[in-house]
């Protein structure tokens, strides 16, 4: 079993077309993405950390950070950030010589392999994707939600209270807030860099010039034939449990799987669940 992994023995750099990439992997066979959400302070190991030692049993697992979080450069962004990432997430397979994978994708992450799908399917050979971003609009929530909101005061004001008032939108279970989440949170979000690169990146999901240009994604969801499995939290209050069903009417190749008494971070609040549902869904026609 991989059950020793840690941070410093899984991690790696690569030099991608001049932007330096920071990632963990672990584990041999078919390759595995996983890719993170977009709140402060995010990192691939703050995402999916201890979800790594189940994965790397399984699969050759690949967990970098998403370009501008983490240690990973931010290159000049010239559209949309999911777009643009997921550009980025190709370069960074053809520097690993993968040609294709299955993935797993966070909020954010989730819209950066669907779009993924959308440019490459021949590179995302099944995806997981849970409380996705882009796959519909709210219809009966607020715009923004309250969790981006909460997102929004924090990257204005970024105090620790903020930070708890946005982690407390995250999850259903608030006995999951302990100071040391908070801690890290705050010292990642607070690190030299960090903020400015966050509100550009964010900054180009609302620039006029590259919406104009911009085919929505929750628009192409017929087109995206992928086998995709979407999980979701039903109290879920980022990216609110009512936009599931859109995605889960249009996308072609599609299951849902609801979590109740959960929030956005699935993977952290129904870890073993949510290991276990993604295992067998990655692994049902990957051989």
């Amino acid at each position: 079993m991989t059950s020793a992994v840690t941070f410093e023995s899984t991690q790696k750099t690569a030099q991608v077309d001049g932007v330096k990439f920071n990632y963990h992997e672990a584990g041999e066979g078919v390759p595995l993405i996983l890719l993170h959400g977009s709140g402060p302070g995010v990192t691939a190991w703050s995402n999916f950390g201890p979800n790594l030692p189940f994965f790397a049993d399984n699969f050759r697992t690949i967990m970098p950070d998403l370009p501008g979080f983490g240690l990973t450069d931010l290159p000049e962004l010239d559209e949309i950030y999911t777009v643009a990432a997921a550009r980025w997430i190709a370069k960074f397979m053809d520097h690993l010589g993968i040609e294709s994978a299955v993935f797993v994708g966070n909020s954010m992450g989730g819209a950066v392999v669907a779009e993924l799908a959308a440019l490459h399917p021949e590179r995302v050979r099944r995806q997981a994707i849970m409380g996705s971003g882009g796959m519909s609009v709210g219809i009966f929530q607020a715009e923004p939600s309250e969790g981006f909101l909460r997102l929004f005061e924090f990257l204005e004001d970024p105090v620790r209270d903020r930070m708890i008032a946005w982690i407390k939108t995250m999850v259903y279970d608030k006995a999951l807030i302990t100071d040391e989440l908070v801690d890290q949170r705050l010292t990642n979000a607070l690190a030299e860099g960090v903020l400015g690169k966050t509100k550009t990146i964010f900054g180009t999901l609302f620039n006029p010039a590259f919406r104009t240009s911009y085919v929505p994604l929750w628009t192409k969801a017929e087109s995206l034939k992928t086998p995709t499995l979407l999980l979701w939290g039903r109290d879920d209050r980022m990216i609110p449990y009512d936009q599931a069903h859109f995605a889960t009417r249009w996308l072609p190749e599609v299951e849902l799987h609801t979590f109740a008494h959960c929030g956005h971070w699935i993977q952290v609040e129904r870890k073993a669940d949510f290991e276990r549902v993604v295992h067998e869904f990655l692994t049902r026609h990957t051989a």
